[in-house]
């Protein structure tokens, strides 16, 4: 999101079903404090927003922190906010941040560069923010009296999907290749995850671990390295719909409303130093992506597919098997792409300033 702009609230109706489908499992954070890092970023905004929802409709009198180097960004993006006593912004960058004083009862580490290192970028700085960012959150966990920690963890850690393999379980030993480094951001969660069940088998406390994938909805880049994003601002802007190479890998798309719910689920409800792959299994060709998106928007844009060279490149997937969240915790996808397309699209005509300041207007 435009750092300057301010945003409107998310869909209130989307925040109900999420606080609906968590129902009693709120129970848990009754009178309790959670510590969440990442809150300013895509996922942060439907945690922080969702679990107000919760607090209010269920009267739960908890509290959340957020750490965050700049809360003044926060505010600027989200004034719908400030009025919102139980919660509070924690300053300080992720590897050196003060603790802050008093006891929490839960903690959700999702602060991490978004993406593989792009042309340019420091692998090292990647892989070191990663991993000590992690590490300084585990000593605060051992200290302020948590019972249970989410780490939002990341696909990437299994490296490159076999392209024969439909979808990949959470048992998959697949890896980063750790001389490439385009591999530094999952090799990176790697180390993460493994010092978090670490440290939990030390400290008696429960560590969850959720694999994100790829996702669609409100405060999702439409000007970042994100294709379901890019395609829907320019079909907001009514022009040609543009799709990098030929367009045949394969990803997949689980709405936000859907992945705070499941988020949610496996803090309350995973079991102990498991991990859990958080995505759809709806498989879907980027070309394919970009047509759907065409299709559905109004305006009626062309899709150009540019393949380098002309060429086809080698088949890229990036698709989880979610049997694991569906048969241990009753998950599923609940928004099917072509809606979330749409919900995506209708909150974002609702923010004229910052599609304006991207391009994203006809």
């Amino acid at each position: 999101m435009h750092e300057t702009l301010p945003v409107p609230e998310l869909p209130p109706e989307e925040l109900e079903e999420v606080a609906l489908e968590i129902g009693p499992q709120w129970e848990e954070l009754r009178e309790g404090a959670v510590f969440l890092t990442g809150g300013t970023g895509f996922i942060g905004p439907w945690l922080v927003e969702s679990f107000l929802r919760a607090n209010s409709r269920f009267h739960l009198k908890a509290s959340l922190v957020v750490l965050t180097r700049d809360p003044e960004r926060f505010w600027r993006q989200a004034p719908h906010l400030s009025h919102r006593p139980e919660v509070r912004f924690h300053r300080g960058d992720i590897r050196s941040f003060e603790f802050p004083p008093g006891s929490f009862s839960h903690i959700i580490h999702g602060a991490a560069p978004a993406a593989a290192p792009a042309a340019g970028e420091d692998p090292i700085e990647l892989v070191e923010t990663i991993v000590g960012g992690t590490r300084r959150v585990l000593d605060f966990a051992s200290c302020a009296g948590v019972r249970k920690v989410l780490l939002l963890s990341s696909g990437a850690v299994y490296g490159t999907q076999p392209p024969d393999m439909a979808a990949i379980p959470e048992d998959y030993p697949g890896a980063p290749q750790p001389r490439d480094r385009r591999f530094a951001y999952g090799e990176g969660k790697r180390v993460a995850e493994s010092l978090c069940c670490a440290a939990a088998d030390r400290t008696g406390w429960e560590a969850k671990v959720a694999r994100c994938f790829t996702f669609a909805g409100p405060r999702l880049p439409l000007d970042g390295p994100f294709a379901i994003g890019n395609f829907v601002r320019d079909a907001l802007a009514r022009r040609p719909i543009r799709v990098r190479g030929d367009g045949s890998a394969i990803r997949s798309y689980l709405y936000a409303s859907d992945l705070a719910a499941w988020l949610w689920t496996i803090l309350f409800r995973g079991c102990p130093d498991r991990a859990y792959n958080v995505g759809s299994d709806w498989a879907i060709s980027i070309a394919d992506l970009a047509r759907t998106v065409a299709a559905i928007l109004p305006g009626g844009v062309p899709v150009e597919i540019v393949a380098p060279g002309g060429g086809q490149t080698p088949l890229q997937r990036y698709v989880p098997d979610i049997g694991r969240a569906a048969a241990e915790l009753g998950l599923r996808v609940r928004v099917p792409l072509e809606e979330a397309i749409r919900r995506m699209a209708a909150w974002y005509e609702r923010c004229p300033g910052y599609c304006s300041a991207i391009g994203a207007v006809p």
